[in-house]
């Protein structure tokens, strides 16, 4: 058996369950491996071991029939959420001595309403807004990125830190830190879980969702938070056989690394060695706008968000921040709305295309993670999706030439966690 830090959400879940842990022993397990790991990752920016521990013994305490569906499972909360007994930093200057909210974000509510064991704040980019990486490293390989903004996320659940951990996607900011940690990533549908009490970039884009080692672990999340399609899921496992797969490379390829070129030829053979009916698809040319689009929308709202933090303490804000809102990349209302149509007009013409397939697999990274933590990664291939509004599911289990891992992204459509599950099935063979 694995260690008890090392387990599932729902294998944690069960042993609670049916008595054969308590959320206490739990705990202890988890803070140990934290304490000998988080110096190499550096995952955590805050983490209270006693309040932990309290929080456990309360869990303990619920009756069995009072007891929530992710009662003891430890989860990590990204450092742009509000925690009512954590203080929320945002990695910025400007809140280095925040003291904890007084509410939670709806999130947040909700988690703890279904027993979750919330474990410390995970590591992010300042407000979530920028490629500039921090002290946060990769488990696979601590001189290389995490990827970001939910750096601290991906890497706690990689590292065995917390079986999952909540994230945010404004580009690529779930995606990308799952691919390059090699975990499970999920970005619902956009506004499918309420962002109240989250900091924002574009409320556009913005969009939370969720890091795990274990599909089961996003399907249990998914129920907590209702994340149902509105066609019911099929009640048979999801087959590859049989099933008509398309591959988009998107007009962002020619980015691509020789990582990701490995683990998309290394993908197809797999599925059609397990009978997947494979077809490589080319978007419409119109789709080759989302990436300017998204870009113009950040801008624009972006300026308008950080208006407030830049009035009050521009010297503690970050270049990029600060040229953001003084429109050093000048961004008109007319391009603005622009934008805003243009990605309007296309979200039927994707709905159109997605629904002759059982499942369209696309890019999630342009490469295994790069060396280096001054810069999280490039995030075009993501961007798109999080535009269009689309679910988006990153899919783990292969690796590039240099032994880190690549893995690809199930894009909706609908079902996504069910057709990942059976795309994972194949690829985690690898």
């Amino acid at each position: 058996m694995s260690e008890v830090h090392q387990l599932t959400a729902t294998q944690i879940r069960d042993l609670i369950t049916t008595n054969k842990l308590t959320v206490e022993e739990y705990a202890h397990s988890l803070l140990t491996h934290i304490q000998a790991r988080d110096p190499i990752i550096k995952a955590r920016v805050h983490l209270n071991a006693a309040q932990v521990l309290t929080q456990a013994r309360h869990l303990d305490q619920i009756p069995p029939a009072k007891r929530g569906p992710l009662h003891g499972v430890a989860i990590g909360i990204k450092d742009v959420i509000l925690t009512k007994d954590m203080p929320t930093k945002y990695a910025s200057a400007i809140h280095t001595n925040a003291p904890a909210s007084t509410t939670d974000a709806a999130i947040v509510t909700t988690l703890r309403a279904a027993g979750a064991l919330i474990v410390g704040k995970t590591a992010t980019t300042e407000f979530a807004a920028t490629h500039e990486g921090g002290p946060c490293t990769n488990p696979h390989n601590p001189l290389h990125t995490p990827g970001g903004s939910s750096s601290g996320s991906a890497a706690a659940v990689a590292d065995f830190q917390v079986p999952v951990a909540v994230g945010t996607q404004t580009g690529g900011s779930i995606v990308r830190p799952a691919g390059f940690c090699g975990v499970w990533g999920f970005k619902p549908t956009w506004s499918a879980i309420s962002r109240e009490g989250i900091s924002h970039v574009s409320i556009t884009c913005d969009t939370a969702g969720f890091f795990a080692r274990s599909v089961d672990d996003l399907e249990l999340l998914a129920d907590v938070f209702n994340l149902t399609d509105d066609e019911p899921v099929p009640r048979s496992p999801y087959s590859v056989s049989g099933a008509r797969i398309a591959f988009a490379k998107t007009h962002v390829w020619p980015k691509a690394g020789p990582g990701l070129v490995v683990a998309w030829e290394r993908a197809k053979d797999l599925l059609v060695a397990q009978g997947a009916q494979i077809e490589e698809i080319e978007l419409p040319g119109e789709f080759e706008n989302l990436r300017e689009w998204h870009g113009v929308i950040l801008k624009g709202e972006g300026r308008a968000e950080f208006r407030g933090q830049y009035l009050l303490s521009k010297d503690k804000l970050s270049r990029g921040i600060v040229d953001t809102v003084e429109s050093k990349a000048t961004v008109s209302q007319k391009a603005l709305l622009e934008s805003y149509d243009g990605a309007a007009r296309l979200r039927p013409m994707w709905d159109s295309i997605a629904s002759r397939y059982d499942a369209v697999i696309v890019p999630s990274t342009v490469d295994e993670a790069q060396r280096g933590l001054e810069y999280t990664g490039d995030s075009s291939f993501c961007s798109m999706w999080t535009l269009l509004h689309v679910p988006a599911l990153h899919v783990p289990g292969l690796f590039g030439e240099g032994g880190l891992p690549v893995g690809l992204t199930v894009v909706g459509g609908r079902h996504v966690l069910y057709v990942g599950r059976g795309i994972g099935g194949v690829l985690q063979v690898a």
